[in-house]
């Protein structure tokens, strides 16, 4: 691909040399962070730009819209995100690593990524590829424009295996013992950081997510397990569960998720902390939940269980809150009641797309008021 691609066809503007621009509001001076996206327009991304925009920050998103869409970029746009400052690159390719030397952002969030357990199952080469690849290709271009800070999405559903019998929640001391191509993946990605950190000096850090879900993620069959059980009841069909239905995930919404991120872009804390609820939920309870928030029977069909997925997953995220001062506020119950609600005539809920879009955390929390993962786990 080439440079010129990278921007619609009208190639690259002569960046800035400072690392954040200043805007006058109000009669005064304003320092704006430049933060560039990867993944933007993906599920995670789409909720995220708009938070750091309305934070004040300048934002710049590159996706090659194989996962993400335009229409991921609506709500970025209405909150001012420049159509100049998106840029259509593989994070593989050289044109990936161009758009962060020549952009110079002073943060780099990536969330691009193949996210997709059972694909890393079928084309190992494929994930490795881009999750490893893509990754070692930004982190030595953010070393070569001198970003400040690097925050990758990870996943707290992968790279840590399966959980040790006895143990309730898991922490980023645990041992790492991933089943899967995507876990093994993530986890070589997640050193890569820390070797770029100790070897060039570049501020690295990770969020290992749980099992993230909320509005605008793809319901379609073999995708996100609530989405795709939702549409499933709502238009009169059982939800299918793949196994037995005893494996557990730990559930984190989608604006907490981008609270967490936010956090981090402020604070420029270092290392890995799990992003989850705490709270182990089995799939089978996650589709009776989703039957009775419809108001519709309790029939569950099942499909075969699925090759690389682990048994149980549960976040212990006390590192957030002592670092960042976050911690999930959406309740599994919440959070499907509100996405159910379009499926409810004359029932109108909103606090998942709300918080999503516009959440402000607690000041009562601490610190400033300010795709990627989400895994398979039917």
């Amino acid at each position: 691909m080439s440079d010129r691609a990278l921007h619609g066809g009208n190639g690259y503007r002569t960046p800035p040399i400072q690392r954040s621009c200043r805007d006058r509001v109000g009669g005064c001076d304003r320092v704006r962070m430049r933060v560039l996206v990867t993944g933007g327009a993906g599920f995670i991304g789409s909720h995220l730009v708009p938070r750091l925009l309305a934070e004040g920050m300048r934002v710049a998103v590159a996706d090659d819209l194989s996962a993400g869409t335009w229409d991921g970029l609506g709500s970025a746009l209405q909150h001012g995100l420049s159509p100049d400052e998106i840029f259509i690159a593989d994070i593989r390719s050289p044109a990936g690593a161009a758009v962060i030397e020549r952009w110079r952002p002073e943060v780099v969030v990536h969330l691009a990524a193949q996210s997709r357990v059972t694909v890393s199952v079928r084309e190992p080469q494929h994930d490795a590829v881009t999750n490893i690849g893509g990754t070692v290709n930004l982190l030595d271009a953010a070393v070569r424009a001198g970003v400040r800070q690097f925050v990758a999405a990870s996943s707290g559903g992968t790279v840590y295996g399966e959980m040790p019998e006895g143990l309730d929640r898991l922490a980023e001391t645990a041992v790492r013992d991933p089943v899967s191509p995507y876990g093994v993946g993530k986890a070589a990605a997640d050193s890569y950081l820390h070797a770029f950190q100790r070897l060039y000096g570049l501020s690295t850090a990770t969020l290992l997510l749980g099992n993230v879900y909320g509005p605008r993620l793809d319901h379609a069959p073999g995708q996100d397990v609530i989405a795709s059980f939702i549409d499933a009841v709502s238009h009169g069909r059982p939800p299918v569960v793949c196994g037995d239905g005893t494996q557990t995930r730990d559930f984190v919404h989608v604006a907490d998720v981008v609270d967490a991120f936010t956090r981090a872009c402020h604070r420029g804390i270092t290392g890995a902390l799990n992003i989850g609820t705490g709270v182990e939920t089995s799939i089978v309870k996650v589709a009776r939940l989703v039957c009775a928030t419809l108001a519709a029977p309790i029939e569950i069909d099942h499909a075969p269980a699925r090759v690389g997925e682990v048994r149980r997953v549960c976040l212990d995220s006390s590192r957030a809150h002592a670092l960042l001062g976050w911690r999930a506020r959406i309740t599994l119950a919440d959070g499907i009641t509100a996405l159910a609600a379009p499926q409810r005539p004359g029932k109108v809920v909103t606090v998942g797309a709300r918080q999503a879009s516009n959440a402000r955390p607690d000041p009562t929390l601490g610190g400033p008021l300010d795709s990627d993962d989400h895994g398979e786990d039917h």
